[in-house]
């Protein structure tokens, strides 16, 4: 069984961006960071939804709706910071 060219792709940027979210972790804990924080792990949601669970293919509503929750959780905990 063999990965696609696509999966190796979205393991490979989620790897990055997982290393980025480190990264930002430690240079300072300013509201600044966090938004970037925040915007990476949208970020990382996006590709797990399209990349592993291979939601690009599947009905416009159900990519809405989980595409949309990692965005409205950011909101929400950007308000709270």
């Amino acid at each position: 069984m063999s990965a696609s060219p696509v999966l190796i792709a979205c393991w490979m940027a989620l790897a990055v961006l997982s290393t980025g979210t480190v990264a930002l972790g430690q240079v300072a804990a300013s509201g600044l960071v966090s938004i970037a924080i925040l915007a990476v792990a949208v970020t990382k949601a996006w590709l797990i939804a399209d990349g592993f669970m291979e939601l690009r293919h599947a009905p416009q509503l159900w990519r809405r709706l989980v595409l949309s929750w990692a965005v409205v959780l950011a909101i929400a905990i950007s308000f709270t910071l």
